[in-house]
């Protein structure tokens, strides 16, 4: 039988992430140590809490039916009051917050509800892979914007040409930024929605990094600009707050048409979270993180020092738990030096050219090890 995939398949970039993670176990059954500095995945403990409530949830009968399509109002609720209190954002829990099987699954689902084919979205490179392909599973057409290191890794709004403003349908940020950890002031989002409204395009805002910041620079939400709810979301997630990556419960918020949109587009692909999930989430929303913050800290700085200490040159982190390195002189290919890393010294990073086109020249380094791990993944690099 001849089986033939899809054109909008075929489409797809290669996902280099699950490339390396063949090669690592392919390393690993060679009985060879592999240090993971690759998949942004906390490797703490969910807080105990948290584990508790789905213990206890999770055992009761009446938990265990469908989900409302739009979550628990209990979830979004509490979503809507951490916002109010994190960042004084007033959302309406009935019509402004749906909640998620994790962030990622609520980005690559909304263009769904708004792409036609040949449609254009804006989608920042280097990024977050779901952008890109979540536009070309829905038939769209994503169009490159550089994040450049000569403009704080910002996309450069006014140099988009007015016939690509005019058909672009959604405007994809991520701020703390995954891959680059850089930061996005208020002066850049108030340009976001003045460009959002001029040409009408949805903007949705990943901010899953929110709370992993560190020297006393709070990151805001794009919600707090004026106007911002009036052209678009913001996307948010317990998975790396909570260190709760598996759990797969995120949400989005803001623009209440978008998210009826989305809501509509997901009561026919899932049947929503389960119940048990989302009463842990409840718990989760009521915890402070600042311990994984400090720990997350310690990492940074024993992984910058050492990084430098060996010649790399490493852009500043003050959120997120990544680094964002520029590649060895001797090396111009990042998948090429990520892989002969991870063969020679058991040692995997990421490649930047896995971000897209202007991810070229870097590797992401994830501080989801310890620090002693940390320190020997240095030597390591030392030897290389």
């Amino acid at each position: 039988m001849n089986i033939s995939l899809s054109h909008r398949l075929k489409k797809l970039p290669p996902y280099l992430f699950s490339e390396l993670g063949y090669l690592k176990e392919e390393i690993q059954k060679q009985g060879k140590d592999v240090i993971d500095l690759g998949v942004g995945d906390p490797d703490l403990p969910t807080p105990e809490p948290i584990v508790k409530q789905l213990c206890v949830q999770a055992r009761k009968k009446e938990n265990q039916f469908y989900s409302s399509p739009r979550g628990l109002f209990e979830l979004r609720q509490a979503i809507s009051e951490w916002y109010r209190k994190r960042f004084n954002i007033f959302l309406d829990p009935e019509t402004e917050v749906l909640p998620l099987i994790g962030s990622k699954e609520g980005i690559a689902h909304l263009p769904l509800a708004f792409l036609n084919p040949q449609d254009l979205t804006l989608v920042p490179d280097p990024a977050y892979p779901p952008y890109r392909t979540g536009t070309i599973l829905a038939g769209g057409i994503p169009y490159s914007l550089p994040l450049l290191r000569e403009n704080r890794f910002l996309p450069a709004l006014n140099k988009i040409r007015k016939e690509i403003a005019q058909r672009a349908k959604i405007l994809f940020l991520n701020y703390p930024n995954n891959p680059t950890s850089a930061f996005a002031p208020a002066d850049f989002l108030k340009e976001v929605v003045e460009f959002a409204k001029r040409y009408e395009i949805i903007v949705c805002y990943d901010n899953a990094y929110s709370e992993i910041y560190f020297d006393n620079l709070r990151p805001g939400s794009f919600l707090e600009i004026k106007g911002a709810k009036d052209v678009g979301v913001e996307f948010h997630s317990l998975s790396k707050t909570y260190n709760m990556s598996g759990w797969r419960i995120g949400w989005v918020c803001g623009n209440r048409e978008v998210i009826e949109a989305l809501a509509k587009v997901k009561s026919n692909i899932d049947s929503g979270l389960f119940l048990a999930i989302q009463r842990a989430g409840i718990v989760a929303l009521s915890l402070e993180n600042k311990k994984e913050r400090e720990v997350y800290k310690r990492r940074r700085d024993v992984m910058l020092e050492g990084l430098r200490s060996l010649g790399f040159e490493v852009e500043e982190a003050k959120a997120t738990f990544y680094l964002w390195v520029h590649l060895p002189k001797n090396f111009t290919s990042s998948l090429e030096f990520s892989q002969k890393l991870l063969k020679e010294q058991g040692v995997m990073v990421t490649p930047g050219v896995g971000f897209g086109e202007y991810g070229e020249g870097y590797f992401r380094v994830a501080l989801t090890v310890s620090e002693s791990r940390l320190k020997e993944a240095i030597e390591r690099i030392r030897l290389f």
